[in-house]
């Protein structure tokens, strides 16, 4: 019975997998572990380092084919008020691959100096390649010979606005429609568009203090069909000097569902010298439990290059 619902399940991802993927990076918890600019292009650039970031995804472990992401992301400023950012990842699920890259451009404003107010509007470009492999697909049908392959071009927009310890960021991903002429214009979406906030706030008791504590929100909206997640987090980082260590908690739900988590995930880390070590272990609440040990999500990275610019901004 195990073996025949283990079967099932797979078969669902390779199927369904296809409106899940939606031509974009899978937005996870990625975006915890200082590394924000995975989830807006407004981010590019902020920082006085080249930060560079290579992030793991491993869902569902213990089901075959289950979703697995990997990406590379690293930004810096030019100049006193711009920045620039790229990312590249390859993502598979079930029979379904994609492979992509964003290219971003980030500007900077600074509203009060004196209050630390900033405002920053970013833009994407992605270039997205999404493939069905079939090479297990002849004992379905032998008349399918060929992978079937798309390449989708889209842009994003991001704003993002700071002031002292708190940030809102507001962000469209995939603003232009898909072009339908290679699918089923019955049940294909036609909009791609995901809409995301993410806002919070680092409180510290004093300047003196080393414990800081993150609340945050992050919300993303599916137009395709109106779904809609929201994650409740909430992050402690203990300073020594310019290196710090952090533990935290994220908690994921549909928003007609708040009582019933997709998941809650423990989130560690640390930045040592320019060095930044990130890990977070979701623990799967739905009908998977049985059949998954969770998924793993790591993030290592290494900031480069000191002193890009000194605009206030950058912090």
């Amino acid at each position: 019975m195990r073996t025949k619902l283990i079967t099932f399940v797979t078969v669902f991802l390779a199927v369904f997998g296809l409106s899940g993927q939606e031509l974009t990076l899978p937005q996870l918890s990625q975006y915890l572990a200082d590394n924000p600019f995975v989830m807006s292009p407004s981010y590019a650039g902020i920082g006085d380092h080249v930060k560079i970031r290579i992030n793991g995804l491993t869902q569902w472990v213990g089901i075959k084919d289950a979703p697995d992401t990997q990406s590379l992301a690293a930004d810096m400023r030019i100049g006193e008020q711009s920045g620039l950012g790229a990312i590249l990842y390859n993502d598979s699920n079930g029979e379904t691959k994609q492979r992509g890259a964003r290219v971003s451009f980030a500007h900077h404003l600074t509203l009060d100096r004196y209050d630390d107010e900033f405002l920053s509007f970013g833009l994407s470009y992605n270039f997205n390649q999404f493939r069905i492999d079939i090479e297990n697909f002849d004992a379905l049908d032998p008349s399918v010979t060929d992978d079937r392959a798309t390449t989708n071009h889209n842009f994003d927009v991001g704003a993002l606005y700071r002031k002292d310890k708190f940030y809102f960021s507001l962000n469209i991903s995939n603003i232009i429609n898909k072009n339908l002429a290679n699918f089923n214009e019955i049940y294909e979406p036609n909009a791609l568009r995901n809409y995301y906030a993410y806002t919070g706030y680092r409180y510290t008791k004093n300047k003196n203090s080393r414990l800081e504590i993150e609340p945050s929100i992050f919300f993303q909206l599916f137009e395709s069909d109106g779904r809609s997640v929201t994650d409740l987090n909430v992050k402690f980082r203990w300073y020594d000097f310019e290196d710090y260590y952090y533990a935290g908690v994220t908690y994921r739900f549909l928003n007609d569902q708040i009582g019933d988590p997709l998941y809650v995930a423990p989130i560690i880390g640390l930045k040592k010298n320019n060095f930044y070590f990130g890990y977070s272990y979701q623990i799967i609440l739905n009908e998977i439990l049985g059949y998954s040990s969770g998924t793993h999500v790591i993030t290592l990275g290494v900031d480069l290059f000191q002193g890009l610019s000194n605009c206030r901004c950058t912090y």
